[in-house]
This record gives C-alpha cells, sequence and structure tokens, in this order.
C-alpha cells in the first residue's frame, strides 16, 4: 500500500531528514456506516491508507486504480474522486524517511481483499481507532482532513 505510513518523525539532526520526501498517492475508501479502510502490510503491525507510489511519470489516479487493484481487488470511478489534500509526516516503513501523500477519497466498485504486500485489512471509525496501531500521516493528517471535510 501506501507508504503513506508513518513513524515518530525523525530527529533534525537525522540525516534521513533533509531528503526529499517519499511520494505517494492514498485512498480514503469509506463504507455507508463511515467506517474507513486502512491496510496493513506483511511483516508489519501498523495500519496505513491503501495506495502507494507512482511509477515514473504516472498519473495520481492512475497509480491510484494500479495500487487498489493490486493491493485490493477493487476499482474505482476516477470522475468522483475527490482530492482531500497533500499530507507528510514520518514514513513508517521506511525509517529516517518522510512521506508526502496526495490523499484522494475514493468510491470503490467490489470487495476489498488482501492482495499483493497486504496483510489485513480494518475498517475503522475515523474519529476513535485507538484499538489499533495507525500510522501516524493517517492519525494525525488524512483521518482528521476526512473527517472535517465530510462535515
Amino acid at each position: 500500500m501506501t507508504d503513506a505510513s508513518e513513524a515518530a518523525a525523525p530527529a533534525p539532526h537525522d540525516a534521513g531528514h533533509t531528503r526529499e520526501p517519499i511520494h505517494t498517492v492514498a485512498a480514503v475508501i469509506t463504507r455507508d456506516d463511515g467506517r474507513v479502510l486502512l491496510v496493513r502490510k506483511r511483516g508489519t503491525c501498523i495500519f496505513i491508507q491503501p495506495g502507494g507510489k507512482r511509477e515514473p511519470g504516472e498519473a495520481s489516479l492512475v497509480t491510484l486504480s494500479r495500487e487498489l487493484d493490486e493491493e485490493l481487488g477493487v476499482t474505482f470511478d476516477a470522475a468522483r474522486a475527490r482530492c482531500l489534500g497533500t499530507f507528510e509526516d514520518a514514513a513508517v516503513h521506511e525509517p529516517g524517511r518522510r512521506v508526502r501523500a496526495e490523499a484522494w477519497i475514493v468510491g470503490i466498485l467490489g470487495e476489498p481483499r488482501t492482495g499483493a504486500e497486504i496483510e489485513a485489512l480494518a475498517w475503522i471509525d475515523p474519529v476513535a481507532h485507538a484499538d489499533i496501531d495507525v500510522a501516524p500521516l493517517s492519525a494525525r493528517h488524512i483521518l482528521p482532513a476526512f473527517v472535517a471535510a465530510r462535515g
């Protein structure tokens, strides 16, 4: 998925802190009950937004379409996708790095299932999700922005 994942922000003296962030595209997928889908990569314990890194020259929604098909076996209508914004925090799967995710609210076609490197799915309350370990990018930025956007 998206390496729209993170951990504690690197210390200012950390050499990785000055490197260009990892650029990703992330999905905010909801159900009718308001819960949001997060995924957990194989061999990790932190849940992140579905999505991933762009291929060279790839447009955001093309990246998201490819990643959601590979990771979850679902598609979405790009014409109905809404850009939530671009957010940055520490990358959980690449220590010492930061990740910058362009987040999109998408309605999916199909039932999500684990695929590619995804080991687990979790439908969470975007406000109260203390029962699972959520990446800082999602917990501090994407989920609060989604809650504010939906009103």
